[in-house]
């Protein structure tokens, strides 16, 4: 039997940090991922895929929109293959970084098959039983389909198979308004696609501060058919291979036909086929696996990093998982993760960035707080660019320590980096305005942002009275 120091299950981003790191590091390590190749959901059907999806309809709706603001008519149908050919390009161009060779090369012996605990330190592979030390559970999540009446005769796609389609349907529906139905609807129907979103919860992005939904839901009901608090009861095929789709929605029930439909409801983790008994690992009733704040399971020496943890469903985030995993279970340092100032952004257009306390959850919390806000009109860059749909909100305590940031516009996962370094410091909003922002840049929606509290402090209260009684004197 061999043995390793570290047994990593599955390649996907966090995976592949821990076994890079503990490799650098001196470690004798095993990285075991049940794909044909490593790089897991991210690169292969999520974050990469559909990033260069989006980017393309974007190019497409730029296109037609700017040639029917000069008087030019551009017609034809979008093709999809095409399209898909340019996502599969940016995934093979990425996959030479997460290639078996490279961490061959490293020193990782690299198996290929799904991994199974037949105890607390062994896994089985492939009819081959290995020994870890330690082992890292970072086996991803999947596509959560429902029990949909008629939905698996009809047919459906997910994430997973969007990026392979080579016909855009005329009459698309999606069932899940969460980031990745609503990036992916959006896309869609810049294509060509008419798009009808049907999502079971009374709200769309119910996680982002409520001047950022307001203003995203606007911008979407304009390429969107939404349906909130509604519901996909039933499908049927037509005599036409249509699919007719029975929605209940405020009480009522409604038929739509479409020609595809897209399941984006959610994930569910892939802890079912670890053999997770053998190890003692326990996970909650949806199949999580809880972790401390070193993300060690119940099993001291077994740690569970990215999706399958329940944390944060974001790349970044099982990176930074397997960084602090490297640091406890090789090194031994006593590292925690903390999970207070986790960034993320839905990537619709105009973008939604978000990081730390939402206004209503601040004063949920007792926190008596000031709000900062400025509307994306107000900034001459995105005034420039005709592109000044959105608004920055900052959001402070009285002592103007930052506790919030949210964003929505053109770019502003970019533009709003600096407000996470401030806030990872323990910054003051102050300290943002007193920066030197290049004129004219789309980040001065931040320096307009943090200007408003230096406006509010210097020209409010008694500032301006001893101000006016000095230059009164000094006259």
């Amino acid at each position: 039997m061999k043995r390793y120091d570290v047994i990593v299950l599955g390649g996907g981003a966090g995976g592949l940090t821990v076994a890079s790191g503990a490799s650098s590091l001196g470690a004798k390590v095993a990285l075991v991922e049940k794909e044909p190749k490593l790089g897991g959901d991210c690169l292969h059907v999520g974050c990469v895929p559909s990033k260069a999806f989006i980017q393309a309809a974007k190019e497409v709706y730029t296109a037609n929109k700017n040639a029917e603001a000069l008087g030019l008519m551009v017609s034809g149908q979008v093709n999809l293959k095409q399209v898909n050919q340019r996502v599969k390009e940016a995934i093979d161009t990425i996959q030479k970084h997460d290639s078996d060779e490279r961490f061959l090369e490293m020193g990782v012996d690299v198996y290929k098959g799904l991994g199974q605990f037949t105890s607390k330190h062994t896994v089985l592979v492939n009819g081959e039983e290995i020994y870890g030390k330690r082992i890292v559970i970072s086996t991803g999540s999947r596509p959560f389909v429902p029990p949909i009446e008629g939905l698996s005769e009809a047919g459906y796609w997910t994430n997973e198979t969007i990026f392979n389609q080579e016909s855009l349907p005329k009459e698309l529906l999606v069932i899940g308004g969460g980031p990745i139905g609503l990036e992916l609807s959006q896309s869609m129907s810049r294509l060509g696609s008419n798009v009808t979103v049907v999502e079971k919860s009374e709200h769309l992005l119910a996680t982002e501060d409520q001047s950022v939904q307001k203003a995203s839901l606007n911008f979407l009901e304009e390429e969107l058919n939404i349906y909130v608090d509604a519901e996909v009861v039933k499908v049927e095929l037509t005599s036409n291979n249509k699919k007719m789709v029975t929605i209940s929605s405020n009480k009522k029930r409604l038929q739509i036909e479409v020609d595809e439909i897209l399941m984006a409801v959610g994930r569910r983790p892939n802890s079912d086929q670890l053999q997770l008994e053998a190890s003692g690992v326990i996970k909650d009733k949806r199949g999580y696996i809880p972790t401390n704040e070193k993300l060690q399971t119940n099993v001291s020496h077994i740690y569970a990093i990215g999706d399958i943890n329940g944390e944060f469903p974001f790349t970044h985030v099982a990176g930074e998982e397997g960084k602090v995993v490297v640091q406890n279970a090789i090194l031994g340092l006593p590292k925690k993760m903390n999970y207070e100032q986790i960034p993320w952004i839905i990537y619709t257009d105009p973008e939604i960035f978000h990081i730390g306390l939402t206004e209503k959850e601040a004063k949920d919390n007792g926190i008596d707080v000031l709000i900062y806000e400025v509307p994306l009109n107000e900034v001459d860059r995105f005034i420039a660019d005709h592109e000044s749909k959105g608004l920055v909100k900052i959001i402070t305590e009285k002592s103007g320590k930052i506790i919030g940031a949210h964003a929505v516009g053109k770019g502003a996962g970019d533009w709003m980096q600096t407000v996470i370094l401030a806030m990872k410091n323990g910054n003051k909003i102050g300290d943002l305005s007193q920066m030197i922002f290049p004129y004219p840049n789309h980040a001065a929606a931040l320096q307009r942002t943090a200007d408003v509290y230096w406006r509010e402090k210097l020209f409010s209260g008694v500032i301006p009275k001893i101000t006016k009684k000095y230059i009164a004197w000094f006259r």
